[in-house]
């Protein structure tokens, strides 16, 4: 009693320490979740130039664009169109603002004009543009509340139209915008005449080259401090993004022997009769067996996962792992179970025939309306197609010749023909017309319904008879037990136990698994064989995930991996082991170069040839615009030297691609001036204008300030 007495004088207390415990966990899990006490990023998918993109909106977007694309783009790439879009609308709406670009009532019914001169809804009598019945037509959507009302082929309501009006303002005012840049783009003659004497005016050289491999790399140290320097000196080039370097190992969820075994046994037992008890009948039943089935059809398609196919087959449509067998088999013999694919099979011979490899038939076609390839002409229901052809063939047995009822077919490129077919059994005919001229006799004629409408056909010929069966084949997938599937999970388990107090990589070879590594952008989501793993990439980029930390993941139709963080990196610059890759060579390049140029000596290119140990070379009718030199490849700082130079001038050592240059000009072969470079002034001014519009906007998104919250948000 004196204890509950105590409780319920200290109850305030409890309740106090209880709310701001409570208090405490909730406020936590906010700041946890990007701060969603203030609206921040869980919300704003990015923020461009100031302006955000809504995660709800941009949701949508992605929803409406995956719809559009009918699953052939993922979610992810989905996502990347529609914030690259929304960026670029973005970026350029900011800078139209600052120059007050917009589309005034009058510019706006002059773009609709444009857009929709074409449909009648806005003609008048004579096919000309009629405002009024523009206006007329805005008019009435409004009125309809959201209704739909036709607009050519589409329907379109009051809001989808102002959406569409929208679009087509801002592409207006975006090429606006372009038409402003471009008009500020030109051409001096200066700049024509440097072009023009790009292309014509040359120089004779005569050169050394002391190559970088006269001096052995092993000769040469850099240290990790001169490749962080380099890369200090490169940052552009050795700038990267956040990376997580993972590696992972498999465990797949694949069908055991035993599995194998259980399902090959199942299929042997199918042949024999078996016992059942009926509980109506209170009798004991004899089911038929593969062995004594009557109805060949219903037992197949009773205990087989693909349907059975009444059809008479060659060779070259049987199974590659069974055919050579069945086409030897008798009727009523066996062959399996053999696997095919993904199933196990037994099939059994029910019929041979010897059939034709190729026919030649004549036909009449009568479409209907919804038949493929049925144009605008086509008005026949299919029952009245139907009707049509019985009369045809009536009159065809009735003694009317073939030939003379062509005019009533559709089908105007056989009847250039007479009418006439010719096929062999693997040409992609409609299964039905394939099936009646190969499975009957040369002379037979009847009425056969296809997609493209009812055809009257009459079979002229049947060539190269071989042998074809007809088989009935029970197939059962092959799948992994339960057993084998916990088995699979014990197994990925028992490594993960493993590898909490040990090295995964020597774990993983006792196990005989393959260690399967790769790196991770924020923004990444596939593993090569495994497909779109979003998941797998955002936990690594968790901000409580460390590296070292490991976790299972199970894979859609897969198994299970078990993946591990090995390393951490931050966005900044490469590691110096990453970057030495392509920084050693150029580092190495720079210490050789200044080797190179000391121990030259010399003052023409016939002395430092000999002194070291090369021969002179020379390139007639170098240009500076084609930096490849003759006798040494692509030396862009060479050639431009070069066109530095005075007649008779010799170069001081020059550090090129591959080594060391010393060049002389022999000769400066000047180009004849043009009286009129206004041609050349036309050709720069179009190339200058029609990339600027892709140069504008990079140069825009450049300047742009963008902070990229997907990776946090709704990837």
């Amino acid at each position: 009693m004196a204890v509950l007495n105590k409780i319920r004088q200290r109850s305030l207390v409890l309740i106090l320490v209880i709310a701001l415990a409570l208090f405490s966990f909730v406020i936590g899990d906010l700041f946890k979740n990007s701060d969603a006490l203030t609206g921040g990023s869980q919300d704003v998918i990015a923020t461009i130039n100031g302006t955000d993109i809504n995660r709800l909106e941009f949701q949508q977007k992605v929803k409406n664009y995956q719809d559009r694309a009918g699953g052939a783009q993922t979610s992810t790439q989905s996502m990347n169109a529609i914030y690259n879009q929304e960026v670029r609308k973005i970026v350029l709406q900011s800078e139209i603002d600052e120059l007050g670009l917009s589309v005034e009532k009058d510019e706006m019914r002059d773009l609709l004009k444009t857009s929709f001169s074409s449909y009648p809804e806005f003609q008048d009598a004579n096919g000309n543009f009629d405002v009024n019945r523009l206006n007329a037509f805005i008019a009435n959507l409004k009125d309809l509340n959201g209704e739909t009302a036709p607009l050519g082929n589409f329907l379109v309501n009051y809001e989808s139209w102002t959406n569409n009006e929208q679009t087509i303002a801002a592409n207006a005012i975006q090429q606006t915008y372009y038409n402003l840049v471009k008009a500020g783009i030109g051409t001096t003659i200066a700049e024509a005449e440097e072009d023009y004497l790009g292309d014509s005016k040359t120089v004779d050289i005569s050169y050394v080259q002391v190559p970088y491999t006269t001096i052995a790399d092993s000769l040469v140290a850099v240290s990790k401090s001169e490749i962080t320097a380099y890369m200090k000196d490169h940052e552009d080039t050795y700038k990267t993004d956040a990376t997580r370097e993972v590696v992972y190992v498999e465990f797949k969820e694949e069908p055991s022997k035993a599995d194998e075994d259980e399902i090959k046994a199942e299929l042997l037992a199918l042949k024999s009769d078996r016992t059942e008890y009926n509980d109506n009948s209170k009798n004991t039943d004899t089911i038929p067996g593969f062995d004594s089935a009557t109805d060949i059809e219903e037992f197949v398609n009773t205990y087989s996962a693909i349907k059975y196919n009444d059809a008479f087959l060659r060779a070259g449509q049987l199974p590659a792992v069974a055919k050579d067998t069945l086409m030897k088999l008798g009727v009523g013999s066996y062959y399996g179970p053999y696997k095919d694919g993904e199933y196990y099979k037994l099939s059994k011979v029910v019929a041979t025939k010897q059939l034709p490899d190729s026919v030649k038939v004549r036909h009449i076609l009568v479409p209907f309306v919804g038949g493929q390839r049925a144009d605008a002409s086509v008005t026949k229901t299919p029952e009245q197609a139907k009707a049509t052809a019985d009369s045809i063939f009536a009159k065809i047995q009735g003694g009317t010749k073939f030939m003379d009822l062509l005019e009533l077919s559709s089908d105007k490129v056989s009847n250039e023909q007479d009418g006439e077919i010719e096929f062999d059994y693997l040409a992609g005919m409609a299964p039905e017309f394939k099936a009646y001229a190969f499975d009957n006799n040369e002379g037979d004629i009847d009425v056969v319904r296809t997609s493209f409408g009812y055809h009257i056909i009459e079979i002229l010929e049947q060539k190269s008879f071989n042998k074809a069966v007809k088989v009935a084949t029970v197939a059962n997938k092959l799948e992994p037990s339960d057993k084998t599937l916990q088995d699979v999970f014990n197994v990925m388990s028992k490594f993960e136990i493993a590898i909490k107090d040990g090295d995964f990589n020597e774990i993983a070879k006792e196990r005989n698994l393959t260690v399967k590594p790769i790196t991770f952008n924020a923004l990444d989501e596939n593993i090569p064989g495994l497909g779109s793993q979003r998941e797998v990439v955002r936990w690594s980029f968790d901000e409580d995930t460390e590296a070292g930390d490991y976790k299972n993941f199970a894979i859609s139709n897969f198994g299970f991996i078990v993946a591990k963080v090995v390393e951490v990196r931050e966005e900044g610059l490469m590691s110096t082991e990453d970057a030495s890759i392509t920084a050693l060579p150029e580092i190495r390049k720079e210490k050789k170069a200044k080797l190179i140029r000391e121990k030259i000596t010399g003052t023409t290119v016939a002395e430092i040839a000999k002194n070291q140990g090369q021969n002179a070379r020379t390139a007639a009718a170098v240009t500076i615009k084609n930096t490849t030199l003759s006798g040494a490849g692509v030396e862009p700082k060479v050639v431009g030297a070069a066109f530095g130079l005075a007649e008779g001038e010799t170069s001081k050592p020059i550090d090129g691609e591959k080594g060391v240059y010393v060049v002389n000009v022999t000769k400066v072969n000047e180009a004849t001036k043009l009286d009129n470079y206004g041609a050349i002034v036309n050709r720069l001014n179009a190339e200058r204008r029609n990339a600027v519009q892709t140069k504008v906007y990079s140069a825009l998104e450049e300047s742009a300030e963008i902070e990229d919250n997907r990776a946090k948000t709704v990837y």
